[in-house]
């Protein structure tokens, strides 16, 4: 047997590409012992509730975890297919220890990742996922094996879609419905496409519906929040008002104006702040963006006089900084909002009924409500590489870097980060033109091509 990694946990739980360490099926049900062996040690019997999105490698690591769970006195609760914002709503509402999403969000169907939410539906701290791998690298747990009456219990719950799905309709006023709104939704062929055409139909809406017809395969295919192309289209075929993009697990969306526009997830994000503040629910006075928020987001919030937190990339640490900072509102560019009122983790259906909600209330249309937000040009490139050397240790890059920023001065910016969940390179220019920052962050990721790049 190969040596287990030395490390596991990545920025986002544990992902890769299905049957290649880390994403293998002998470390997902390590990974099962090893949450079986702390949460019963800290609570007894415990109770842990697993969903899934829609990739075929979903079956055999859902049963691998349910087997090391199980193998430690356990309890599983399986969903099947379910989006990661219903898996932790769930783990609240059954009062279970812990949350499991098997889920590569919205990569590719190749990969896959294993997540763990708290009791609480927050996703567990670096400190937990520590323990993990410690006890991991251990792989000691025959000694703690419960006697064969107390293995654990797994069952499958049925009745979880409708109980999402009235979640997801609770945030949402009962004194208004969505009727007489054309509506063309895009589920990614992903874990919410089942739940979310209910949820806007259920609400009176007339909803066109794609990527509703998962093969195991087919999920983030050139469709859902990745790839808007499909509904933008979808828009102007059925004049409808708004298009709604989820991604894989439907934790992200994107939303499409009538004119077909794209309004990502900083312009969602404005709207809500807005909104919010003028109806004395922001919190603090404060939203918490990212690094990678654009220059016209800030911009529209010092308009408004409202408080911008930035955070590293990834919605975990975007949550740290709202808890911190005792805000209710922050998201990510990509479509990551939370609502801390609302759920516990990023929620696209939840996010896309609250600019519905403002919508209806304003009588305004969608391009109306964007127009908030003046974007800089904002030019991203991703860089596949073999390896994540230090920044700073590739001199060539980092001259580079500097002088693209002199160039900038203080009318755009610069931003080269690894991904904390694929071994990419990703490079952000903004400024003040569009020809400008795209030949600058060319020239950016050719650099760190030639020195790095997977050849």
């Amino acid at each position: 047997m190969k040596p287990w990694p030395k490390k596991i946990f990545g920025t986002d739980g544990v992902r890769g590409r299905a049957n290649t360490a880390p994403m293998t099926v002998e470390i997902a049900l390590a990974l099962g012992r090893a949450a079986g062996k702390i949460f019963r040690s800290q609570n007894g019997r415990s109770r842990i509730v697993i969903g899934k999105d829609t990739r075929l490698s979903c079956y055999m690591f859902e049963n691998a975890l349910i087997s090391g769970l199980c193998s430690m006195g356990v309890d599983t609760l399986m969903l099947g297919p379910f989006p990661t914002p219903g898996v932790a709503f769930i783990t609240r509402a059954y009062r279970a220890n812990a949350g499991i999403v098997i889920s590569a969000s919205h990569n590719e169907y190749p990969d896959n990742g294993i997540k763990f939410f708290s009791s609480e539906g927050f996703k567990f701290p670096d400190s937990w996922e520590a323990d993990m791998e410690n006890l991991i690298a251990q792989n000691d747990f025959d000694n703690c094996l419960p006697a064969d009456h107390e293995i654990g219990r797994n069952t499958r719950i049925h009745d979880v879609d409708g109980r999402y799905i009235e979640f997801v309709k609770a945030t949402f006023p009962r004194r208004i419905s969505l009727k007489g709104l054309k509506i063309a939704l895009d589920c990614a062929n992903g874990a919410a496409y089942k739940v979310a055409p209910l949820v806007f139909r259920e609400l009176d809406a007339q909803v066109f519906v794609y990527g509703n017809t998962p093969d195991g395969l087919n999920i983030n295919e050139e469709c859902g929040s990745l790839h808007p192309e499909q509904v933008q289209k979808a828009v102007i075929k059925h004049r409808a008002d708004v298009g709604i993009a989820l991604d894989g697990d439907a934790d992200r969306v994107v939303m499409i104006d009538e004119k077909a526009q794209i309004v990502d997830g900083d312009t969602i994000l404005a709207i809500c702040a807005q909104d919010m503040k003028q109806n004395g629910l922001l919190r603090n006075n404060c939203v918490v963006g990212t690094v990678m928020s654009n220059f016209g987001f800030i911009k529209a919030m010092e308009e408004l006089d409202i408080q911008v937190v930035k955070s590293q990339v990834g919605d975990r640490y975007v949550i740290q900084e709202m808890l911190k900072h005792g805000t209710n509102l922050g998201g990510e560019q990509s479509g990551h909002l939370i609502f801390l009122d609302h759920n516990s983790t990023g929620d696209g259906l939840v996010s896309a009924l609250q600019v519905l909600r403002i919508m209806i209330e304003t009588d305004s249309k969608l391009s109306d409500l964007a127009s908030l937000v003046k974007r800089y040009p904002q030019a991203c490139l991703n860089v596949k590489v073999a390896s994540k050397p230090p920044l700073e240790t590739m001199t060539h890059v980092k001259a580079l870097i500097a002088e693209v920023e002199k160039a900038l001065a203080d009318k755009g910016r610069v931003l080269v980060r690894y991904s904390g969940t694929e071994n990419i390179c990703r490079v952000m220019v903004e400024g003040p033109r569009l020809n400008m920052v795209e030949q600058l962050a060319k020239s950016i990721a050719n650099a760190i091509h030639t020195e790095i790049g997977v050849k």
